[in-house]
């Protein structure tokens, strides 16, 4: 090989580590997380080079059909990460800790991401929020040998305290405890940091700051990779219409309009023809 050749891609691997973000962060390699929910979208989108697949508790929203993230149990969260571990072969998976499975001390928070990875054979955890009670709860988790994603900004447990989804930390006061929240967070021992809704402008300089990759969803594109609810991204949602959502589909009308001919077929007796029945 001449000493011309370009370098390995560092996302050019078999299976997707938490040690391969962090060096896709250091080799300026960009991060593409998606959320998955059941086995056969989980395939798809492994297959279609996802690094990360997040096993969000938006699947009250998405899949449930709830207003917030709130009414999901870990019982249900642990049967959906089930679901996707079986459908992947390179990416790595994350489960959020749904709300009321940690918030009480991190006794709790530790038997509750035990129960995930032994349950569901996902790869890390993931829980909202900067104090210091989650950065203990953070420690003890990652003591016992679990990787932890963090998130800050915009955390959906927390909807009805914000009382708004609009943009987080845009005074100088709420910025400024972001910035030592994402810090506490890395000292506690987290592996990468989701930063929701914030000013492009602040993501970038967290990111900077952090030694650990960052997620970005609505915070601009100088973090270290992005993330978007599945549903939103391929269009099977549609009622929800935030500005950083890029919708790569419109699979609501695909989806529509093949039912709706499957539904004239059979109406029609043209379903199943002769050389589909026996």
């Amino acid at each position: 090989m001449g000493d011309d050749a370009s370098p390995p891609d560092v996302a050019d691997v078999p299976r997707v580590t938490t040690n391969t973000v962090q060096e896709m962060k250091e080799a300026g390699v960009p991060i593409a997380v998606l959320t998955a929910y059941d086995y056969t979208s989980a395939r798809l989108y492994d297959r279609a080079g996802v690094d990360v697949l997040l096993v969000g508790d938006s699947a009250s929203n998405v899949m449930a059909g709830n207003e917030t993230t709130l009414p999901m149990t870990l019982d249900q969260m642990i049967y959906h990460a089930q679901c996707v571990v079986r459908g992947i072969d390179r990416s790595l998976v994350v489960v959020d800790l749904p709300f009321g499975s940690y918030q009480g001390d991190s006794k709790e928070a530790l038997q509750s991401a035990i129960r995930v990875m032994k349950e569901t054979g996902a790869h890390a955890v993931k829980l909202e929020g900067g104090t210091s009670s989650v950065a203990q709860s953070v420690e003890r988790m990652v003591t016992a040998g679990i990787p932890v994603m963090g998130h800050l900004g915009l955390t959906p447990q927390s909807i009805y305290n914000f009382g708004t989804y609009q943009v987080r930390a845009r005074e100088e006061a709420e910025a400024e405890q972001l910035r030592e929240d994402a810090k506490r967070l890395e000292d506690a021992g987290c592996f990468a940091l989701v930063l929701e809704k914030i000013p492009a402008d602040l993501a970038a300089e967290v990111t900077e700051a952090l030694s650990i990759p960052t997620i970005g969803i609505g915070a601009g594109n100088q973090t270290d990779g992005q993330v978007l609810v599945s549903h939103d991204a391929l269009g099977l949602s549609t009622d929800f219409n935030p500005r950083f959502v890029r919708r790569y589909a419109r699979l609501d009308e695909t989806i529509t309009d093949a039912i709706g001919e499957y539904v004239s077929d059979v109406r029609n007796r043209s379903f199943p023809d002769e050389d589909e029945s026996y």
